[in-house]
């Protein structure tokens, strides 16, 4: 589906509230998404299960707002970051570094490889600003400009958030026999 497509079925949602417009979108949306949150939860498929179905909530129930300026996409992945932010504030679910290890490790919701383990607690070391970012270009293979757009942050501050995530991740990385 390219954006008319998209647009088309926004239309017909918006315009006839036909629900199986709107399920063609998360049908095709479904699957990126849920895994934009299954990274930034950290792994946690239950959590990112919930957080994507409230996300497809809140997009049909304010699908009126969406004025076509940007992708659907970028709207979409706008409203998951908010709700996972909402999430985190909500519920403080803001460990240290071992806490959630041993929570990682000791969930059977989550699919947990020594690769992703490491990762992962490297991702704890970054803001959650540099999390989004490194994820939405580097797993979603969004541009910059995109990810600005999702984050609400200038191009050049998402360059920074980038090139710090990267520096951050790699130095841990390496610390851990990954690399030269």
């Amino acid at each position: 589906m390219s954006k008319a497509e998209d647009m088309l079925w926004v239309s017909r949602v918006v315009i006839a509230d036909d629900r199986r417009a709107f399920d063609k979108l998360v049908c095709k949306y479904q699957s990126p998404l849920r895994r934009f949150l299954l990274n930034l939860t950290l792994g946690d498929s239950m959590l990112a299960d919930d957080l994507a179905q409230e996300t497809f909530i809140k997009a049909y129930l304010n699908i009126r707002s969406f004025k076509g300026i940007s992708a659907f996409s970028t709207w979409l992945f706008r409203i998951a970051y908010n709700v996972f932010y909402d999430s985190n504030r909500v519920k403080k679910r803001f460990e240290d570094i071992d806490s959630t290890i041993t929570d990682i490790k000791n969930s059977t919701t989550i699919d947990y490889s020594a690769e992703k383990c490491d990762i992962y607690t490297a991702m704890k070391l970054l803001t959650k600003n540099e999390q989004a970012v490194i994820l939405l270009c580097y797993m979603e293979g969004m541009t910059h400009k995109e990810a600005a757009k999702i984050l609400n942050l200038p191009l050049g501050t998402v360059k920074t958030h980038i090139l710090k995530g990267k520096k951050k991740m790699g130095k841990f990385l390496k610390m851990h026999g990954y690399g030269k």
